[in-house]
């Protein structure tokens, strides 16, 4: 009996709790591919797994729906992968440990991957249902969205005859999604220099407690970047105290808020006490600054090398100016908000990832807008930093902004269903977190799409959680919707 063998939908949660056995980070998605190219095979539907592993699966109209046009359905199979400290849960060769409180599904100290695992666990439920009523039926599963939507970009659809979408990678019930940024991943390289230090105390400078979330759908909550907390705590430091930088390193995805960040840095000998109690000082300032969105932020120091002092490898101090002035200059989080839309933000970055390399520093920026010369203006400004520096920018995993489109037959049709099925009016809008939706339109004439989902909470993060009943609502508006 799997752990979510009592919930319902039975063959949803069935689904869900086979594929979370299966690792599926961005970059890692050849077993998924290959079990949904198996589901395919043993079901004789027509599947097409292209290099990148991203599926297409074309499932046969039910009795009495063959001459209607078929419907798209979208998702992807990547997720991203967060563990909390101290997790020996290895996410690239692992499965995710399931379980259930109250209304929700969660992962044991791991994300859920219900961004965007619910999206296939539907797809497979629906397509194993015999009783279930639907005109022909085309699926899209695509491979590393969470890292630039490359198996979007790369997909073939040629093979495909419909035009009228959705898209279930959407996290709120009764919120239908008409438009969304475009994005790009934008990777900052700073050179540095390396020499060895004086005779110094070394300790390793922890950031952590954060909330975090998707760069996206949270960037709007003023959360702390562990990535700029810890940048400016160097910063600080190193006007009070001879500061050495041996190692620096925070976050994992440019999509996620980063919840962590660590340094490894040294001290004179009699700078010990002073360290100490500016670390103390700056844990009261952040805890003051972030008391509404990151309560439990900390720093902290744990002192290496048996508290002897003794010489390390570090960057020169023009490579350490470079790095505390890079990190304490870049733009991060809004940069505007829509004059269009109230409440939603237009333009915004994250720097995801930060790592202290041998040749260079590595900060690699998550950058959305739904205006594209917004994009390119905040790209713009991090390449004149890094040339400011010596150092230079490239630009990754570019998609296109999601225009809302005035004429539709699918959002209609999703209004007035809702409408029918609840009472009320459901929300229509646009968001600032990145979906396929543009670069798949760009491959299918007169594409119409709208994109919906249930209720999950905190994704990209250790906190994520799936509401089950909202899972079901979910899909039996999806049922009624193909019917």
């Amino acid at each position: 009996m799997g752990v979510l063998s009592n919930l319902e939908p039975e063959k949803v949660f069935y689904y869900f709790e086979e594929i979370s056995k299966i690792p599926r980070g961005s970059y890692h998605e050849k077993q998924i591919s290959d079990y949904l190219v198996q589901f395919a095979n043993a079901h004789a539907f027509e599947v097409h797994q292209d290099t990148l592993y991203n599926v297409v699966m074309k499932i046969p109209a039910s009795a009495g729906y063959e001459k209607e046009e078929p419907i798209i359905l979208q998702g992807h199979m990547d997720m991203v992968c967060e563990k909390k400290a101290g997790s020996s849960i290895d996410m690239e060769k692992d499965g995710l440990q399931l379980a259930v409180d109250g209304d929700y599904v969660y992962a044991v100290d791991t994300t859920l991957g219900g961004d965007d695992g619910i999206a296939v666990a539907y797809m497979l439920a629906i397509a194993d249902d015999a009783t279930v009523a639907h005109p022909p039926l085309e699926y899209i599963i695509t491979v590393s969205e969470e890292v630039g939507m490359e198996g979007a970009n790369g997909i073939d659809l040629s093979m495909l005859e419909g035009h009228c979408m959705l898209n279930l990678d959407s996290e709120e019930e009764g919120i239908f999604l008409s438009s969304c940024a475009g994005g790009m991943s934008a990777i900052v390289t700073l050179p540095v220099v390396w020499q060895e230090s004086a005779k110094k105390c070394w300790y390793r400078l922890d950031v952590n407690g954060l909330v975090g979330g998707h760069s996206g759908c949270e960037i709007d909550k003023e959360r702390a970047n562990a990535n700029k907390v810890i940048g400016r705590i160097l910063y600080e430091l190193s006007k009070e105290v001879s500061l050495s930088l041996k190692a620096l390193e925070g976050g994992k995805k440019d999509n996620a808020i980063p919840v962590q960040a660590q340094a490894v840095i040294g001290v004179e000998p009699e700078k010990k006490e002073r360290l100490a109690g500016l670390i103390e000082e700056y844990n009261q300032i952040l805890r003051k600054e972030y008391v509404q969105s990151d309560a439990g932020i900390a720093v902290s120091l744990q002192a290496m090398e048996n508290g002897e002092p003794c010489k390390q490898l570090v960057v020169d101090d023009r490579s350490l100016f470079h790095i505390l002035a890079y990190l304490m200059a870049v733009p991060n989080g809004i940069q505007n908000m829509s004059m269009a839309v109230p409440g939603l933000v237009e333009t915004s970055l994250n720097l995801g990832i930060l790592e202290l390399r041998e040749e260079h520093l590595y900060a690699q920026h998550a950058i959305r807008s739904s205006v594209t010369t917004r994009k390119q203006y905040i790209a713009g400004q991090l390449e004149c930093l890094a040339l400011e520096f010596g150092g230079e920018l490239e630009i990754k995993g570019e998609y296109p902004a999601w225009e809302y489109k005035e004429e539709s037959v699918v959002r209609p049709r999703v209004i007035e269903l809702y409408k029918k099925l609840y009472g009320k009016e459901p929300v229509v809008e646009g968001i600032h977190a990145g979906l396929e939706c543009g670069l798949l339109a760009a491959k299918i004439p007169e594409l119409d799409c709208v994109s919906m989902g249930p209720d999950i909470l905190d994704i990209h993060t250790t906190a994520e959680r799936l509401s089950i009943s909202s899972t079901k609502r979910v899909y039996e508006f999806l049922l009624e919707y193909l019917k």
